[in-house]
């Protein structure tokens, strides 16, 4: 079912390429569909009380030098599939309008849904890679050619930013692989656990300045695709740059994989060296928080300042991690998720009005709340739900990470991030208060020029904004769905392994 779930909308792509272009985005939204009922069939057939891999296939791949196709997933895999599925789905009805080359787009489209889906349940390290680097090619193409003015400068930015990071991941990767004679995920991961449990504070690699070293390529690899400062750069260029449903899976969906490689494999591989470097993360990620939230709010372009925003907000997964405890962990975790939906309806939100005026110039803008009264009430609600108003699942993940942040080493750091919060409210109030209300321009008042929220576009913001809630009503939903991995698998490699760090300073 996996392979089915995974390998579904290359077909999809192909039917594309076979039909007239006037029916490839009716093939998108299709593929793209039932890539969401199969998700949510996955769902229904897991055990999450077990714990573990489940649904797993492996076959032989490259037998010379020991790679198998090995798929399965766990709670963690679940969520993210969930949330690929379903902000893809909703991207592709936000796509319906693309009208350049549309072949070419619902065709990069299916593939990039390929890509994301196999990196959330790869089991093996090779397969992995792969997966994580066909994500790369489309995004790349999807920007650079149905982007904005300044398309291709984005373009390549995010391609170099990523490729650096892939780079440096691929070492890594080699490196664990040579000594470890596997390729499986599962089983480094065993091998990481019987080093640590044996007291041995080198790890897989038998050398704790190797293993420091290996981590923090790891780190970066994964911190650019989050992004986490100072790797952030490439991040606003390719969103204001990026057509609207594509800024909505970079940021719903891209910016996850690079939280997932932290929890499924730098975390789970390098226990001692990530506690060791706990101080510096959170150094990092406080600095992300609050930075993201400042320049956000020196920003006029609303995409722009959206953009930032995302940089503040993941900045919250690395705290929680940096922390090493279940709770902070949680947190990290559902703030992936949250910000998934959130983000994912605050570009669509942009994408409304700029369709409208052409331009996204706060500072122009005005009074929008009385031309487009039910577009206003749904762009209210996206700007609660990501500055954490309570019954919003921001709120949940940003309190149960800071809770988290309190239970670990650097109580002190995770106060500082606090700051973060509040300037997140200011500049969410500042625009919605620029935006949408005060006095009309007349630019503005034409009912034709400026109709309020059409069909399609409630498609698309109604259901993100709907999950958004329950989300923040019953969070035990998604938290269910991991909680086995976090207490039985993560948490107690990183209890030991700050044992051992205590010990060592002793």
């Amino acid at each position: 079912m996996l392979s089915l779930l995974v390998f579904l909308p290359v077909a999809g792509a192909l039917l594309c390429c076979a039909l007239p272009a006037k029916h490839a985005r009716s093939v998108n939204v299709a593929f793209s569909g039932l890539a969401l009922l199969i998700s949510i069939a996955v769902w229904q057939q897991m055990d999450l009380s077990a714990g573990g891999y489940q649904l797993q296939q492996q076959a032989v791949w490259i037998e010379a030098v020991g790679i198998n196709y090995h798929v399965g997933i766990d709670g963690v895999g679940l969520a993210l599939v969930l949330l690929t599925t379903f902000v893809s789905f909703v991207s592709a009805i936000a796509s319906w309008n693309i009208d350049k080359l549309q072949k070419g787009y619902h065709m990069l489209f299916l593939m990039l849904l390929t890509g994301m889906l196999g990196v959330f349940v790869a089991l093996d390290l090779f397969l992995f890679y792969v997966f994580w680097e066909i994500m790369l090619l489309p995004m790349y193409f999807l920007i650079g050619i149905w982007g904005g003015p300044r398309r291709h400068y984005a373009a390549i930015k995010f391609f170099l930013y990523t490729l650096f990071g892939s780079v440096l991941l691929l070492a890594a990767v080699i490196l664990v692989v040579l000594k470890c004679d596997t390729w499986s995920i599962p089983q480094i991961t065993a091998l990481a656990r019987q080093a640590l449990e044996a007291g041995d504070a080198g790890g897989i690699l038998g050398s704790v300045g190797l293993s420091l070293a290996a981590f923090i390529a790891m780190f970066i690899g994964f911190a650019v695709k989050i992004p986490s400062f100072p790797f952030h750069t490439w991040l606003p260029d390719a969103h204001v740059e990026a057509p609207t449903p594509i800024s909505m899976i970079l940021a719903g969906i891209l910016l996850k994989m690079g939280g997932y490689g932290l929890i499924r494999i730098a975390y789970p591989f390098f226990p001692q060296a990530a506690i060791d470097s706990g101080l510096v993360i959170t150094i990092i990620s406080v600095i992300a928080i609050v930075y993201g939230a400042f320049v956000a709010m020196a920003q006029t372009d609303f995409k722009r300042l959206i953009a930032y925003s995302s940089v503040s907000h993941m900045g919250f997964v690395t705290l929680g991690l940096a922390a090493g405890t279940e709770r902070g962990i949680n947190g990290a975790m559902y703030m992936m998720l949250a910000h998934g939906t959130i983000s994912a309806m605050l570009f669509m939100i942009v994408g409304v009005i700029y369709d409208r005026a052409h331009h996204r110039d706060i500072d122009r803008f005005g009074g929008l709340a009385w031309v487009m009264p039910k577009y206003f009430v749904l762009a209210s609600l996206a700007f609660f739900a990501s500055l954490g108003l309570p019954g919003m699942s921001g709120f949940v993940a940003e309190i149960t990470t800071f809770v988290g942040a309190f239970d670990g080493p650097y109580r002190s750091w995770a106060i500082a991030a606090l700051v973060g919060l509040v300037i997140t409210a200011a500049y969410y109030l500042i625009t919605l208060q620029k935006v949408y209300l005060g006095s009309t321009p007349d630019a503005y008042k034409d009912p034709v020029k400026y109709p309020d929220a059409s069909k399609r576009e409630l498609a698309v913001l109604v259901p993100l904004i709907a999950v958004t809630i329950y989300m923040g009503i019953i969070p035990s939903t998604v938290m269910d769905m991991y909680k086995g991995f976090i207490q039985t698998d993560l948490v107690p490699v990183l209890k030991a392994a700050l044992e051992t760090a205590g010990k060592a300073m002793g």
